[in-house]
């Protein structure tokens, strides 16, 4: 899930149990996945309605699951990083217009990351 801000804060929650056998993701886990996502969305919302919190910042969200399982969550964690190491900055692409080059498809970067809700998931990101 992703929402557009200023900021972007990531979140790592166990949406889904942990997968058997070969599977990554099991279940739906309501009470430690889907309530926490649901949480941080609405005090995001709560954050950008009122003005007087963060005058002219906008709180974005970028949330993944980790499906309760440590090395899953590091892979999904992975993405953060990606986000963080490809800026590009626009001011050394220059057109021969003279404009600067706009880069639609670089990833936000994360400014910080809510979870993960287990201590052996949190270790591994």
């Amino acid at each position: 899930i992703s929402t557009e801000g200023d900021l972007v804060i990531g979140g790592l929650f166990p949406i889904h149990e942990k997968g058997v056998g070969s599977e990554d993701c099991g279940k739906i886990n309501e009470h430690r996945g889907i309530q926490r996502l649901e949480a941080m969305l609405f005090a995001l919302d709560e954050i950008n309605k009122d003005p007087s919190i963060l005058p002219g910042v906008r709180l974005g969200a970028h949330i993944l699951d980790t499906c309760s399982k440590d090395t899953y969550a590091l892979e999904q964690s992975l993405d953060f990083v990606r986000a963080s190491l490809t800026r590009v900055d626009g001011s050394e692409h220059i057109c021969p217009d003279g404009s600067y080059a706009v880069h639609d498809d670089v990833p936000t970067a994360i400014t910080g990351v809510i979870g993960g809700s287990y201590s052996d998931v949190s270790i591994q990101v």
